[in-house]
């Protein structure tokens, strides 16, 4: 196939490159850009580990392609917060054990950040629904879902 040229504004930051159509956006992102917030769990659109902001929008970006993205702003975890400031959904799940072996932690940051956005003040049943795409195999989610509340609050 023959490379197309995709721009992404990721983090803030703008990016051009050739790429092959096929390419999803979660392999841009972690193979040319270095940006390895999003994992690769299942592939399928299934876990939500990849899970990245596009134009605020959360997306699985393993099922995504770059070339769709052209010309878009992508936010991955890198973009929420940092390790000197951590954004409201991170810290609150820090404080309540809602990260252990932390796969899953990008991908609920995100989802949680864009349910935020969109619903400052979301009740229980509105944060089991924005993460019901992540899923992760150490807590058992009342911790996180109780962090995301109390980011809410915050």
């Amino acid at each position: 196939m023959t490379p197309v040229p995709v721009t992404l504004v990721v983090n803030g930051v703008r990016s051009t490159a050739h790429l092959d159509p096929h390419r999803t956006l979660l392999s841009v992102l972690r193979t040319n850009l270095g940006v390895t917030g999003p994992k690769e769990g299942c592939d399928d659109s299934e876990c939500g580990a990849c899970m990245v902001l596009l134009n605020g929008s959360p997306v699985n970006s393993c099922s995504y392609l770059a070339v769709q993205a052209d010309g878009f702003e992508v936010t991955t975890v890198e973009g929420i917060g940092d390790p000197e400031a951590l954004d409201p959904v991170q810290r609150e799940l820090l404080a309540a054990g809602g990260v252990q072996c932390g796969f899953c932690t990008p991908g609920i940051v995100v989802s949680a950040t864009a349910l935020l956005e969109s619903v400052p003040r979301p009740d229980e049943e509105q944060v089991r629904v924005a993460l019901a795409g992540n899923l992760c195999r150490c807590t058992g989610y009342q911790k996180i879902v109780a962090a995301v509340l109390r980011a809410s609050r915050s």
